[in-house]
């Protein structure tokens, strides 16, 4: 994204999410055309109109991390841009810990939501980076990935997970030309967060997505947005477990 003389295209899953679309913003500015992708066809077809409005090649498809049958599509429209292919990838979904608990059925759809879904989706897009030496990869994880937390630790083993798959993904794509940045946010004011209780230190959409927009410039590996979430979960992490298994946090 750094080389502004190529043509650039935005692959964006869980394009209805308000960091996603904050970061679909982000990209059109400047001058990306989009691909914005999701379940919600009404609201998709919405943020594009929009963003055509402004002048942006922007279209909406279906995108369903649990129906691989809807990623070749998506692919194959990619393909059909000049230049540069990127994707960012904003899916997850996170049931509280204590349905979960009541139903452990759920398990299989956060993990496909989280990280199996979109890990398949970027392993068929990997050949095309590769084929055009180009293009990056956003992954938006969790701090919750950091450690195996009471409140959400089937949610944090799904990012968990998404977060090493992404760290080999970038050690295949860095030798195409390609590369992948793997975004850890902490508390961010979107419908996931909304209503849960002891929130703290909240960040707005827009904030995390220009956080994300430069460490694509940066070609930074990984980051935690905002920035002082890498010190919270560093004190966090180093926590003695016979000390953690007792907290609440």
């Amino acid at each position: 994204m750094s080389d502004m003389t190529q043509n650039h295209c935005w692959i964006i899953l869980g394009a209805t999410s308000s960091m996603a679309r904050a970061f679909a913003h982000a990209v059109a500015d400047e001058g990306a055309s989009v691909i914005l992708a999701g379940r919600d066809m009404d609201d998709l077809k919405r943020s594009a109109t929009d963003l055509a409005a402004r002048g942006v090649e922007a279209q909406a498809m279906k995108f369903d991390a649990r129906d691989i049958a809807t990623f070749a599509p998506i692919i194959k429209a990619a393909e059909a841009q000049d230049g540069v292919i990127n994707a960012a990838v904003f899916v997850g979904s996170m049931p509280e810990q204590e349905a979960i608990d009541a139903d452990p059925s759920l398990i299989e759809g956060v993990v496909k939501d989280s990280h199996t879904g979109p890990a398949a989706f970027l392993t068929m897009l990997a050949p095309v980076i590769e084929a055009r030496e180009a293009g990056t990869v956003v992954g938006v994880g969790s701090v919750a990935g950091d450690r195996g937390r009471i409140g959400n630790y089937v949610y944090g083993s799904a990012k968990a997970g998404f977060a090493t798959y992404l760290s080999g993904l970038r050690n295949r794509l860095t030798r195409a030309g390609g590369h992948v940045v793997t975004v850890k946010p902490g508390f961010v004011d979107t419908a996931m967060t909304w209503g849960i209780e002891g929130m703290f230190l909240v960040a707005s959409p827009q904030k995390v997505a220009q956080d994300i927009l430069k460490a694509v410039k940066k070609q930074k590996n990984t980051i935690y947005t905002p920035f002082f979430w890498r010190y919270i979960m560093l004190i966090i992490r180093h926590i003695p477990e016979m000390i953690f298994k007792k907290m609440s946090i």
